[in-house]
């Protein structure tokens, strides 16, 4: 099997997919510490609001400009830099206008707007499609050798894939030509009907509504072209022979089948799966490689106590190493059959760790897993 350096080797970006709660913010950090400690100069990036990636790598905050993680020798075996940040969406889709205006005036026009202001974080798919704004930007820069993202829950992350048709096809709608350019129906609609339609909600909400949305329309006329050609070229990346998905994952239940399913949509959009993360795996042994099971645990504990003894602690060790014994077998039920659905496809298995991953320790030990060293 590959290992994680060699799935990323020649890559310069890598999207970490699936669903919520299964450690990919974790695991996206602990895979850039260990490409940083690899010699690389590695940017993660996160639009976790929950500042877990942060916290895991003793950084007070995060925000929409990379700083610098401090992670010491731990990962300073190479000469490689991690470098981290949290996506702001409205300051990233702020600076697009501000790429695309001709000058500073039809900038404000679009900022200074209400209704700009309003639909800049709301705007469906705007969060993912921003996320590859930011990608794009960072990536078309040539600062770092790997960018590393950290998306949404899976559901999201097919929103995700879909994010930059979505946008073109909002800057392109009925409406937006409606009121920037309507010819034959539109111009008859925006002659008579619309006036009516305009009067009415005025009526409604005052006349500051549909001047807000008439000069909102208006400024971001100037901008269509430069948002096709941005959103095309940012849909492009995804398929770039540099870029890679990693599809992370826990071992059962909604996880492993929205790993799959995600696992096929890739596929159908010609998009590379480079590897699949599954994470807490419940191991079949017990620790140091001892037998797993009832027996497995009594032995265990025989040797540490120098004999059971306490029949009612036997009876509880018994039932809880059953327990997890059938969590493993089910775990290596669901891990063997995602990987006959995903044939030659890497596999990496993270077992369940006894602490929580909160600090820079905590990623190098996760990322062992991964690396394999």
């Amino acid at each position: 099997m590959s290992g994680l350096e060699d799935v990323l080797d020649g890559k310069a970006m890598c999207i970490c997919a699936g669903s919520g709660g299964v450690g990919k913010t974790t695991t996206s950090a602990a895979i850039a510490l260990g490409m940083a400690a690899r010699g690389l100069k590695v940017a993660v990036l996160t639009i976790d609001p929950a500042r877990r990636l942060a916290d895991s790598l003793g950084l007070d905050e995060l925000d929409n400009v990379p700083r610098r993680v401090a992670a010491g020798d731990r990962a300073a075996e190479g000469d490689g830099e991690l470098w981290a940040m949290m996506l702001d969406p409205k300051a990233t889709f702020d600076d697009l206008i501000d790429t695309y205006s001709e000058d500073a005036e039809a900038r404000d026009r679009v900022l200074d707007n209400r209704i700009y202001r309003q639909i800049s974080g709301a705007l469906a798919g705007s969060q993912e499609y921003m996320a590859m704004e930011k990608l794009y930007e960072l990536h078309t820069e040539g600062e770092y050798d790997l960018l590393i993202l950290d998306t949404p829950p899976s559901r999201n992350a097919l929103d995700f894939l879909d994010a930059p048709q979505r946008v073109t096809q909002f800057i392109e709608g009925r409406a937006m030509r409606l009121f920037i350019r309507p010819t034959g129906f539109g111009a008859r609609v925006a002659g008579r009907g619309f006036g009516v339609v305009t009067s009415v909600l005025r009526r409604v909400t005052g006349g500051d509504l549909i001047a807000d949305l008439s000069e909102f329309f208006a400024a971001m006329a100037g901008l269509l072209g430069g948002f096709r050609d941005r959103a095309e070229r940012v849909e492009g990346l995804l398929r770039d022979p540099e870029t890679t998905f990693l599809v992370v994952t826990g071992p059962a239940g909604e996880p492993i089948e929205e790993a799959a399913y995600l696992r096929a949509k890739l596929a159908e959009g010609g998009l590379e799966l480079g590897g699949v993360v599954v994470n807490r795996v419940h191991p079949l042994t017990g620790p140091d490689g001892a037998p797993g099971g009832a027996e497995g645990a009594l032995e265990a504990l025989s040797r540490k106590r120098g004999g059971v003894g306490d029949a009612d602690l036997a009876a509880r060790v018994v039932a809880a190493a059953a327990d997890r014994h059938t969590l493993a077998v089910r775990d290596r039920r669901n891990i063997e059959e995602l990987a006959s659905e995903a044939e030659g496809v890497p596999l990496f298995e993270v077992p369940e760790l006894s602490d929580e991953i909160h600090d820079i320790e905590g990623l190098t030990a996760l990322g062992r897993h991964l690396f394999g060293s």
